[in-house]
Parts: C-alpha cells; structure tokens; sequence
C-alpha cells in the first residue's frame, strides 16, 4: 500500500514537473512585442491605424509562416494618450516580460525619457520616422534605431522640394519659410537643420509655436497672415493638422504653399478638410494602397478570417501602411539575430539588438516579402543606424493623396557633420565615449 502510494506520489511529481517543463518551453518559443500606443485623445485619430497595422502584421506572420521558424509572436498593448509618463509607466511594466524584442515608443518625447533607460535594460529603441535624430550615429547610439529616416532628414528634403519648385536652391535667397509646429520635443527636432538650410540659402526662418494639442491655432496663423511668408512647414501630430488646414483655409493662406511632415500627411489629417485642403502637400514615408502582397496577405489571412484589429477599409490606409512596416522591420530583426544566434530560438534583447544593426533588406529582398513599391530599400550598420534618408511628397487633391515627386535622398554633406556633432555633445553631456571598434563586431 505504501509502495502504491509513493508511485502515485512520483508519478504527480513528474507529471507536475513535466507540466512544468512544457510551460516553460512554450513561453521559451514565445517572441513577445510590446506596443505602445495611443487610442484615446487629440492624437487618437493618427495612432489607432498606426497600432492596428502593428498587430495585423503580428496576427500574419503567426498566421500564414507559423511565427519566426516556428517561434510565435505575442504581443501587448499599452495605452500612453502620448503622454510621457504614461509611455514610461508602460516601460516599465512591460521591459519584463519574458521574449521581449524591443520598443517602438510611438513618441518623440517618450524616445527622450527612454533612451537612458534602454542601455541599462539592454532593450533596442525603434523610432521610425521621428526620435532623436543624431541617433543616427550607431557609435553614439547603442541602442537607438531611427529607421528610414529623422526629422533633419524630413526638413532637409522638405527645403529641397520647395527650392526645386522655385527653379533653384539659389531661388530661396530672401524668402520668408515659416515653421508652425507642435511646441514639444516632436516640433522643435527639425530646427537645427531648418536654421541650417536658412544660413547656406538666405532664406529668413520663423518659428511659430503651437501649444498641444493644438486645437487652437488662431492666433498662429493671424501671425501667418501678417507676416505673409512664402511658404509654411506644418510640423503637427494629430487634431493639430486638421485644425492648421482649417485655419489656413480661413486665413487664405494658399494650401499650395503649405508642406507637412510624414506624420501630417495621412487621411485623418485631410478627411475633415476636404477641398479646403486641396493643394496640399505632405511628405511620405511609404507607399500605400490595398495593391501589395504584404497588404493582400493582411486581409486574406486576417481580415478575411475576421481577426482583424481595426475596420478593413482602413487597411493599407497611409498610417496603417506604416505601422506594417514598422512591424515587419522588428520581426526581421529578430529574423536577422536568429540567422547569427540560433533558428528558431527566442532572441533577447541584445541579441534584436544586433539583428537591427545588421538588417539588410534590398529590392529583392522586399519584393518577396511583399513590400515592392511599399519602401525603399534599407541597410543598417554600426554606424548607420538610419538605413535609409529617402521619401517623397504627395498631395492632396480634395479626395484622395497622389504622388506629386520622385524620391529625395537627404543631402548626407550637411547631415553627416550636423549627427556627429549633435552625437558628440550628447556623449559629452553624458560623460560617454563612442563605442570602440570591437563593440561593433559584437
């Protein structure tokens, strides 16, 4: 009887440890993502199509290839409002969980309070298109990755459109560009280069703040209307956008002459305006449009199993577009680290760290991934974290964008020397040194 007894004993112990063991080895084949985001507030509108093209993407790759061979992707979101605390609050609830890849912090001030935080923690940052733009510079910035481009990037291509509609750089020489843009850390990053562009062209910069979250610009534009500048650069995130083509409609300031950032060039930002906003120009990151592979595949293996995030007719909208690649680019960055630290297995931090710094997704590349026309090509290196300076413009005809530009490649002879010494200051502030040769190797 106690012989029975004691095998009944070992046998829940080993049933129980090999419940264990299964656990643990399903959470080991786990790559969670945590995602930040903001689907309440004045930037609701731009970030829900933003956070739902993010989980789409994840919902895909486990759908249709079974994960990263065969490691499942897990995701869980974090309402920030866009607020800074909160987006830290969100950090720091979520840095622990186990598989963690990296952070899109989907602001720029949320990117400033964490970039601190992320060496410590050994987490890579991914700031597509906004973020601090010296952290460019691999060597300065460990653990930053501004993919595809910054805001120095967005206004140097921004100053070159308008000085080759003018007939010329030289052109610009005694011109007025005014800078309307949202009074945070977002809205003041292009400045440096804007004051940049205005020293080597002649051209008179004036900056006009506006308060978040910008719902009220009415004072900012009768300073438009008085001083009467050639053209404005609108640097605004969410309501702000709307309002600022409503103001300029009343205003009478031309929406021809009016040119915003990537992040004010979306359907929410124009929707509400309509005609009023006909003319208006924007820069774009990406491509668009229902008619990629990697966008039929969303809908065929989500969307049309009702898994959807968001409604379907915003899928392959211009933010949603977005938040894919966003997605697909930290999903190949653990694709990358496996290649180096072991397929199939669940990658850490350090290790996404390094898939990202070594990413090199060329035009074929893209093609079979189903991002053909969606971007351009991208490669990433210890000293480039960026990968590529490249965009283009459209603009708004009263119902839909259109491509009005080939693309621009920011002019690398006056960003180089502006991210290394932008980096080098940092570094100096931090009491930090750049990292040596070998660290780059590792």
């Amino acid at each position: 009887m106690k012989l029975s007894k004691l095998v009944i004993a070992a046998a829940v112990v080993a049933a129980g440890a090999s419940s264990i063991a299964t656990s643990a080895f399903a959470q080991a084949k786990e790559q969670f993502f945590p995602l930040l985001s903001y689907r309440t507030g004045p930037y609701a509108p731009n970030g829900v199509p933003w956070a739902n093209g993010k989980q789409d993407y994840i919902k895909m790759i486990n759908a249709r290839d079974g994960g990263i061979n065969g490691v499942k992707l897990t995701f869980e979101e974090c309402e920030t409002g866009y607020a800074t605390d909160r987006g830290v609050e969100c950090y720091e609830r979520l840095k622990g969980k186990p598989g963690v890849a990296l952070f899109d912090p989907q602001a720029t001030g949320i990117t400033f309070a964490l970039t601190e935080k992320a060496p410590v923690d050994k987490i890579p940052l991914m700031t597509l298109g906004y973020g601090l733009s010296v952290a460019q510079d691999g060597q300065a910035f460990k653990w930053n990755f501004p993919f595809m481009g910054s805001y120095w990037t967005g206004a140097d291509i921004l100053i070159q459109h308008i000085g080759k509609g003018a007939g010329g750089m030289d052109k610009l020489k005694g011109k007025k560009i005014a800078l309307v843009y949202h009074d945070s850390p977002f809205g003041k990053e292009p400045i440096p280069l804007l004051q940049e562009r205005a020293k080597m062209h002649g051209f008179e910069l004036q900056m006009l703040p506006v308060t978040a979250p910008g719902v009220e610009q009415k004072a900012t534009w009768l300073q438009v209307r008085q001083s009467r500048p050639d053209y404005v650069l609108l640097w605004g995130w969410g309501v702000m956008n709307s309002t600022a083509l409503k103001e300029a409609q009343a205003t009478g300031f031309p929406r021809d002459k009016l040119y915003g950032v990537w992040w004010a060039g979306a359907e929410p930002d124009v929707r509400d305006v309509g005609e009023g906003a006909k003319g208006y120009h924007a820069l774009a990151l990406n491509g668009y449009g229902t008619q990629s592979k990697v966008i039929q595949d969303i809908l065929k293996h989500v969307h049309d199993k009702s898994q959807g995030t968001g409604p379907k007719d915003e899928v392959g909208s211009v933010l949603y577009t977005r938040g894919v690649i966003i997605q697909m680019l930290a999903v190949e960055s653990v694709r990358r680290a496996q290649e180096r630290f072991g397929k199939g297995k669940v990658m850490t931090g350090e290790q996404v760290r390094w898939g990202m710094e070594n990413l090199a997704l060329d035009q074929k590349k893209l093609d079979a991934m189903g991002f053909g026309g969606v971007m351009r090509p991208l490669s990433t290196s210890c000293a480039d974290h960026m990968g590529s300076t490249w965009a283009r413009v459209h603009t708004w005809d009263g119902s839909k964008w259109n491509f009005s530009s080939d693309w621009y490649q920011a002019d690398e002879q006056i960003l180089k020397p502006m991210v290394k010494a932008g980096a080098d200051k940092y570094l100096a502030d931090k009491k930090m040194s750049r990292r040596e040769a070998a660290d780059c190797q590792s």
